[in-house]
């Protein structure tokens, strides 16, 4: 059963920035309330209340909203009209679907001077002879009654037969009284039958868990127990369920209550059944008994597995859901697999390769979510991102400097022995001299030679030679 408490009226005051002291409407309907309680004291500002379709078998705890202009009180238990004097501004009351049997508590609202619309169908008072007349001619501010718009002639003609239509409404009431009393009664009885008649449950949680050594047969035949129990329990509340909506029940608070309580025990059993195939459903094997490492994919994601020689790796990439919280994420890196615990469920692969768990890192990408596991081998050797030199072979028509060049390439590992008496870098302090330099000459080009062989060939001595 619901109650009014300070964290359900914030919850339904967001579009009041879940400011409760200022808020000036308010929806509490469907929330199984059976008390009115604290919201007079907390939002005294009220202009509208909606409060319909709960289990509150009394008005009370509102006569400080001063403000309130209408009030919702339909598909409730309540059987009397009270405690509605201090709210002064109240213009609309609805009490559709009661249990209002005592008409004459209408009279409490005449205080209630802005009272404009009234709705009372439903209720057991709105059977009774004279009924409309008399809700007339005792609230003369009243314009609307069950929707329909009082006129000026019919309140003069019910404020004529009022002495008489009173007289009638109280004897209907004492009736009704008389029939309640038995139905009270009888509520009662069968109330205590059904408390006596209910079997006594163990309190759910009591059987252990299965351990992890339960063997397979030991679970079938447990399986196989469980599921007869469950279909015969299954059949007879079935058969119980049907009979409960067939059977004909009363008009009253009492069988409202004894709804509500039937569909909560409904509820119960099958989440206790749902607790029991929990508890019954066997162990995930993740490592068999010889130690050998099983590949799992309960969580049934997405996944890749590469071997990255250059880097001397493996890579797991895990496709998680991208926006997962990463707290609901556990790595176990071991020697020769990887243990992913997504929410609960187990993602395990073995490696091709040992690994180091010590040095293996794990990270989710900022774009897709996805967590990618870096796991180094062991025993082996990071390759280089730089090309190694290839060797140049020294060919005797090359220049001197790209000979010696390439034959040191090519020779890496050999060791030239020099005369500790020369030097073998150049002198610094001699490169410039001052008297003794030379202006730098342009190389001088090859002669061409012209060939004999041309006939027409002089050789002028004359003649500078070609460029």
């Amino acid at each position: 059963m619901g109650r009014i408490t300070e964290d359900l009226i914030r919850r339904n005051a967001e579009h009041n920035d879940c400011v409760i002291f200022s808020l000036e409407e308010l929806s509490l309907h469907q929330q199984e309330i059976e008390r009115l309680e604290h919201i007079d004291r907390w939002c005294r500002h009220l202009k509208i209340l909606y409060l319909q379709n709960n289990l509150i078998g009394k008005i009370e705890n509102v006569s400080k909203l001063k403000e309130l202009e209408y009030l919702n009180l339909a598909l409730n238990n309540i059987e009397k009209i009270e405690n509605l004097e201090g709210c002064e501004e109240l213009t609309k009351l609805d009490l559709t679907v009661n249990f209002i049997g005592e008409l004459s508590s209408i009279k409490s609202l005449q205080h209630n001077i802005h009272l404009k619309e009234l709705f009372l169908m439903g209720n057991p008072c709105a059977d009774f002879d004279g009924y409309r007349q008399f809700v007339v001619a005792t609230l003369h501010q009243l314009k609307w009654l069950d929707g329909k718009e009082i006129e000026r002639s019919e309140r003069i003609q019910a404020l004529q037969d009022f002495p008489v239509i009173e007289q009638q409404i109280r004897e209907q009431e004492e009736a009704y009284f008389l029939r309640r009393a038995k139905d009270k009664e009888e509520a009662q009885r069968r109330l205590q039958e059904e408390r006596e008649e209910e079997p006594e449950e163990g309190r759910p949680g009591a059987g252990g868990r299965c351990s992890s050594s339960l063997e397979n047969h030991e679970y079938l035949q447990a399986q196989g127990m469980q599921d007869g129990e469950q279909n015969k329990k299954k059949l007879a509340d079935s058969e119980d369920d049907l009979g409960f909506w067939n059977k004909p029940s009363l008009f009253t608070p009492e069988s409202r209550l004894e709804t509500l309580r039937h569909v909560e025990k409904q509820r119960k059993d099958q989440e206790r059944l749902r607790e029991k195939k929990k508890k019954v459903k066997p162990p995930r094997t993740l490592i068999t008994e010889d130690g050998k490492a099983l590949n799992v994919n309960e969580p049934k994601l997405d996944f890749s597995l590469k071997d990255d020689e250059k880097r001397n790796q493996i890579i797991l990439d895990l496709a998680v859901y991208r926006y997962m919280d990463t707290s609901l994420i556990d790595v176990d890196v071991q020697p020769t697999y990887v243990r992913v615990m997504v929410k609960g469920k187990p993602f395990q692969l073995v490696l091709p390769a040992e690994v180091k768990p010590d040095s293996s890192s794990a990270k989710r990408s900022q774009t897709t979510g996805h967590l990618v596991v870096c796991m180094p081998k062991v025993g082996g050797v990071i390759a280089s991102g730089q090309q190694t030199s290839k060797p140049v072979k020294c060919t005797p028509d090359s220049s001197r400097e790209q000979t010696n060049k390439s034959c040191y390439r090519s020779k890496p590992t050999e060791k030239l022995e020099v005369d500790p008496s020369k030097h073998s870098f150049p002198d610094v302090a001699n490169i410039v001299q001052g008297e003794t330099h030379v202006p730098r000459r342009v190389r001088s080009e090859p002669k061409i030679i012209p060939s004999e062989e041309d006939p027409d060939f002089e050789d002028n001595p004359d003649v500078p030679p070609l460029i």
